[in-house]
């Protein structure tokens, strides 16, 4: 025996065989799929855009295989890994940046703020510095910076346990040392070792290949499921850890696989994409207001986080006559809602 309830803002449903129950909220399912519509239109429109203007049928039609050979090797080798390139970065970003705010309760978590980008960000230019990021690559050196930040915050804010309050105090203390580093690395390198450091620093998706678009794409494929798997329970950690550990929820080891699942995310689109700013913080909260929900959905902010990557990079590359890097778009777009959310923070009492 199955039941199937419809109200106003929510579908309920029960099955008998297998015994499966769950409700299903209308908002967040409809705002999800506009914002996949949005972004996939975003994703088209960006690959007509270059030296050699194309339209949306040519892009399509080349995509799957049809057209001429010219206008395929145009879209297939040149402008489509860039544009997965940024498609999948903003998923991950925007996937990353909702589960940090989650579980540490706080609307300014974001892989950005608690030094993960920055951890990022410093192996890729000590590699270039000191010369050894020719074998490694900046892809790699990204990727193992993240992790080992991730892993690094989480060591120090253990004791007995973490919360989010000390996540954020020490991911600050990190992301200060990190960025120290990093200052300090480019003011001794020489002018082109920091060229070539300034030129991935500030997030772009410019040159990307197929290199790019692979292991990020893998890393997603393993890396979202993981966090889906576990965001049954990002709900009741909201609640506090006394009440989430009393309704049955393993707080210590679900706290540990999010957190090192987000950093997995953010760390493989850093290595990708570069440290593209704000996306990770301001994405969650857009969804989040999109879908009127108490807390960051997670599949609408990933869908946000590629709407925002894929629509500045369009801008990136129209606003001016030499296009500009991504990430200046994102931090000049992501700056003023960065302010709005420590104002309306202050106006709450929980600004300090």
């Amino acid at each position: 025996m199955s039941l199937l309830q419809v109200r106003r803002d929510r579908v309920t449903f029960r099955l008998a065989k297998p015994a499966v129950s769950g409700q299903v909220r209308l908002r967040p399912v409809a705002v999800s799929l506009v914002l996949a519509v949005l972004a996939f239109a975003f994703f088209c429109v960006g690959m007509t855009i270059g030296d050699v203007p194309l339209s949306v049928s040519d892009v399509l039609s080349a995509v799957f295989g049809g057209g001429d050979s010219g206008t395929g090797y145009i879209v297939q080798e040149l402008r489509l890994p860039r544009a997965l390139t940024g498609l999948l970065a903003g998923l991950a970003f925007g996937a990353s940046g909702a589960v940090f705010q989650t579980i540490t309760r706080n609307p300014l978590a974001s892989p950005d703020m608690i030094g993960i980008n920055a951890g990022a960000a410093t192996a890729v230019v000590a590699g270039i510095s000191f010369g050894f990021g020719g074998g490694l690559g900046t892809t790699t050196l990204g990727l193992l910076g993240g992790l080992l930040t991730g892993v690094l915050v989480y060591v120090l804010a253990w004791r007995r346990g973490t919360t989010g309050y000390r996540i954020i105090l020490v991911g600050i203390g990190i992301f200060a040392m990190c960025t120290s580093l990093t200052d300090y690395l480019l003011s001794r390198a020489q002018i082109t070792e920091a060229q070539a450091s300034i030129g991935w620093l500030v997030g772009n998706l410019a040159n990307r290949g197929w290199a790019h678009v692979v292991p990020l794409a893998c890393a997603l494929a393993v890396l979202l499921p993981l966090v889906l798997a576990l965001s049954r329970w990002m709900r009741t950690l909201q609640l506090g850890d006394d009440v989430a550990a009393g309704l049955g929820t393993p707080v210590q080891p679900v706290r540990l696989g999010l957190l090192l699942s987000g950093a997995g995310l953010v760390a493989f689109a850093t290595a990708s994409a570069g440290p593209v700013s704000f996306v990770a913080l301001t994405a969650p909260q857009i969804a989040q207001r999109l879908a009127r929900q108490a807390s960051p959905p997670l599949t609408a902010s990933a869908l946000t986080g590629a709407v925002v990557v894929l629509g500045s990079d369009i801008l990136a590359r129209t606003l001016t006559a030499s296009p500009l890097p991504v990430g200046i778009v994102t931090g000049a777009l992501g700056a003023p809602l960065l302010l709005w959310l420590l104002a309306r923070a202050n106006r709450s009492g929980s600004g300090g």
